[in-house]
């Protein structure tokens, strides 16, 4: 079979101790039946390892923080796009991905680029600050959380709480404080890096189990494949994982897809207490940066995600290898220093 020729640009370039998900995504493009890809790398700093593997990249362009707002954003996409006729964008980070979002009609009727992301709805209701309401809706446990914008609202926590809790940040990081001091420290810290709320969520003791999945925007689970982390770092990133079967982990997640009509790729990171209880603990938007792991579970989810969004009928997986494990690793890529100063001054490599 001929495979079709697509230029795809692709986000989340920093594949460090706490990776983006942009680099596994580009593997599994490469590896795909149906496409001949060319990869164009969007990166936000000039240190992101994603640039140099040109190997799998096969040219980047630095593009403007989401906090500049879209219309800085629309304006370098243009230009890329001017340069490379781009057919999809996949965006990988959930700090950017509302400014995706809301560019997507602009995109796909006045660029003819295709981009297969949640609704701006989907991706509001899944929020961690909204994830009761959501839990609610659709009838799935999750712990009790509340906002706070202050550390003065820590000592009364203890009336609505039980220590240990969880501190999180709005798009990312999470500590598990078993003091107030603890719980005022890490509000100083992860606010500091990614703003206001801080949430906070009840902690519950058991197993974390955590699922890359597809939908289809329709309600249909295209593919789902559920892991054990068996090695995390010290920032809570699963660095081994073992694929399991667990039927009702699945059921879950096909209902959480189908209830929410779901559109594009997503994580669940779920608690299973001793009691076999599922409590949802976060909803990522997005493919987690073990999503590779599908791939070599027997479901190339990334590339399902590039046939429907450029139109195709995709029929769900019907199955995924149990028992297979992925380890991560990490090592030293030799850099000329030009590469380096090219990107960082004309944003381009």
């Amino acid at each position: 079979m001929k495979k079709k020729k697509l230029t795809i640009a692709v986000t989340g370039l920093n594949a460090i101790d706490s990776p983006g998900p942009g680099v596994p995504v580009i593997r599994a493009l490469r590896e795909s039946k149906y496409f001949d890809v060319r990869i164009i790398g969007l990166s936000y700093e000039a240190l992101e390892p994603g640039i140099y593997m040109h190997d799998l990249v096969d040219k980047t362009y630095q593009i403007p923080f989401p906090s500049t707002g879209i219309d800085s954003l629309l304006t370098r996409l243009q230009y890329i796009n001017d340069q490379e006729n781009i057919d999809l964008i996949i965006p990988n980070f959930d700090a950017e991905l509302f400014s995706f979002i809301k560019l997507v009609d602009h995109l796909e009727k006045k660029m003819n680029i295709k981009v297969f992301v949640p609704t701006v709805e989907q991706f509001e209701e899944r929020h961690k600050v909204n994830l009761d309401e959501f839990g609610k809706k659709h009838k799935i446990k999750v712990p009790y959380s509340k906002m706070i914008f202050s550390t003065v609202e820590i000592p009364a926590l203890k009336d609505q709480f039980t220590y240990p809790l969880v501190v999180k940040g709005k798009f990312y990081d999470a500590s598990v404080a078993y003091t107030p001091e603890q719980a005022a420290s890490y509000f100083n810290k992860i606010s500091a890096k990614w703003g206001l709320p801080i949430i906070i969520q009840q902690f519950v003791h058991g197993q974390e189990v955590n699922v890359t999945a597809l939908g289809d925007g329709k309600g249909n689970t295209i593919g789902a494949v559920p892991m054990r982390k068996t090695y995390i770092t010290d920032k809570g990133k699963a660095w081994a994982g073992i694929s399991i079967s667990d039927e009702k982990l699945m059921s879950m997640t096909k209902k959480m897809i189908k209830s929410s009509k779901w559109r594009g790729g997503l994580e669940l990171e779920i608690i299973k207490t001793a009691n076999d209880d599922y409590y949802l603990l976060e909803i990522n938007p997005r493919f987690p940066a073990w999503v590779y792991f599908a791939v070599g579970c027997g479901q190339n989810h990334p590339e399902a995600l590039v046939r429907i969004a450029m139109g195709e009928d995709v029929k769900p997986f019907k199955k995924y290898d149990v028992g297979k494990m992925f380890v991560r690793y990490s090592f030293d890529m030799i850099v000329d220093l030009k590469e380096f100063e090219k990107i960082s001054t004309l944003g381009e490599l």
